[in-house]
């Protein structure tokens, strides 16, 4: 978000320094301004970062109709959904971009408008994300579903009613579908197998606030009573763990020391664990966590990703380039996107020592295990990372090159940054903050 250029030059080798603020989670804030569309009443939406995807979803919410401004606080948002109603194709083409939050405005536009119609969906290209389990949890309310050349049409003729759904894998995406459709359909939703992330338990809070009835069993069960209607909400986000995390391996790989403000501890427990075994350190204070390295060598680790309360997917990626200097080998044994290693080509090229296998490593086998995808990388180090011209291929793994070209010796030139800004805010001002040594091009 006001990047003036996509491409900037890197100066590495030089330890970060300073602190930085974080604001709302990407992948709560989204979710809550597509929430504020089963309301009768305007929500307040709090600590919303200035990052593209939000933006996106803003032009998605106003081309259907709902009047957005910013409230009284910076990154406050006002939603007014009084005005709901169906847009055309081309309009929801043209702002969705490569996101895929549009599938998540179904539930609730069934609900508001008895239709709704969404594009093919793009996304960053980390592994399959079909939309075929969302459409025939849709089904499964009660919805009718057209497919189209252009897209999707859906219709609800008769209404949308509770359902019994079990995933096959704790998907978030495919509970926050339930969830968002569940609150407003007639009877009783259950929901076995769901995602308990933080941010699903947040987004549960707003639904809540609204005047949902969500009951959340140890079993990862979610049941969903329906009510009549729904009201808007104010709220605070659950600050952006990813992005704290992201700095915080920043930290270790620079060897530096960043104060990250409004991280919180009970959040981010398995990270911090797995940070302090590699050899970082921290210190949590009331407003925030203090990260950074305290001298001598890294050790290596073996990681499996996993859904929460695990080893996060999105932790992986920033905590490999610090792993890189770690003396000895670590293994990370990715097992829910079975495509996030496509970002360590670039590494490798800069002097990284990574091998990326088929087999299930270090770990438990997973479900991506007998399919044919590099979904382990073996980290031999330390490796001292060299400059080098390096294109962002997605959101974490482009946060990922930046580390490593602020790691690294020499010039690196690192472009298709804006990718980065659709889930890091202001970022360019946050290096500058913490003194990195880099220059925009273009």
């Amino acid at each position: 978000m006001g990047l003036p250029v996509d491409r900037i030059t890197i100066n590495g080798g030089k330890p970060l320094r300073g602190r930085i603020e974080l604001k709302g989670a990407k992948n709560l804030v989204t979710k809550a301004m597509v929430a504020a569309i089963l309301g009768d009443t305007p929500s307040v939406l709090k600590d919303v970062p200035n990052i593209s995807d939000v933006q996106i979803v803003r032009g998605l919410l106003e081309v259907h109709g709902v009047t957005v401004t910013e409230g009284i606080e910076p990154g406050e948002l006002v939603l007014d959904p009084s005005a709901v109603e169906t847009a055309h194709m081309a309009d929801i083409d043209a702002h969705a971009g490569s996101s895929r939050i549009p599938i998540l405005f179904c539930g609730p536009l069934l609900h508001r408008l008895g239709e709704a119609f969404i594009p093919d969906l793009g996304g960053c290209r980390i592994g399959d994300r079909p939309i075929d389990f969302h459409l025939e949890v849709l089904r499964n309310f009660g919805a009718i579903v057209e497919k189209l050349p252009s897209g999707i049409r859906m219709s609800a003729p008769t209404g949308l009613h509770g359902a019994k759904v079990s995933l096959p894998y704790p998907s978030v995406g495919a509970t926050e579908q339930v969830l968002l459709t569940a609150v407003l359909a007639d009877g009783i939703t259950e929901l076995s197998n769901a995602a308990i992330e933080p941010e699903i338990m947040d987004l549960i809070n707003i639904l809540q606030k609204m005047g949902a009835i969500i009951t959340v069993d140890t079993d990862r069960v979610i049941r969903i009573e329906g009510v009549d209607k729904l009201d808007g909400y104010t709220h605070r986000a659950l600050f952006d763990r990813n992005e704290a995390a992201s700095w915080a391996a920043a930290a270790l790989a620079t060897e530096g020391d960043i104060f990250v403000g409004g991280a919180r501890q009970a959040e981010m427990l398995t990270f911090l664990n797995v940070f302090r075994k590699v050899g970082g350190d921290f210190e949590i204070e009331d407003d925030g966590i203090r990260f950074f390295h305290p001298g001598g060598e890294l050790k290596p680790v073996i990681i499996e990703t996993d859904v929460h309360p695990g080893f996060m997917t999105d932790w992986q990626q920033p905590l490999v380039v610090a792993l890189t200097k770690a003396k000895g080998v670590s293994i990370v044994h990715e097992t829910v996107y079975e495509q996030r290693f496509g970002f360590v080509d670039a590494l490798v090229e800069m002097g990284a020592s990574i091998e990326v296998h088929k087999e299930c490593l270090g770990g438990r086998p997973c479900r991506f295990g007998q399919r044919n995808f590099k979904h382990s990388a073996v980290i031999s180090g330390p490796s001292q990372l060299h400059g080098a011209d390096i294109e962002v291929p997605d959101l974490r793994g482009g946060f990922s090159h930046l580390i490593a070209a602020l790691t690294a010796e020499g010039r690196s030139t690192v472009s298709n940054v804006g990718i980065i800004a659709r889930g890091y805010e202001n970022f360019i001002t946050k290096l500058e903050l913490l003194g990195a040594d880099f220059a925009l091009e273009g």
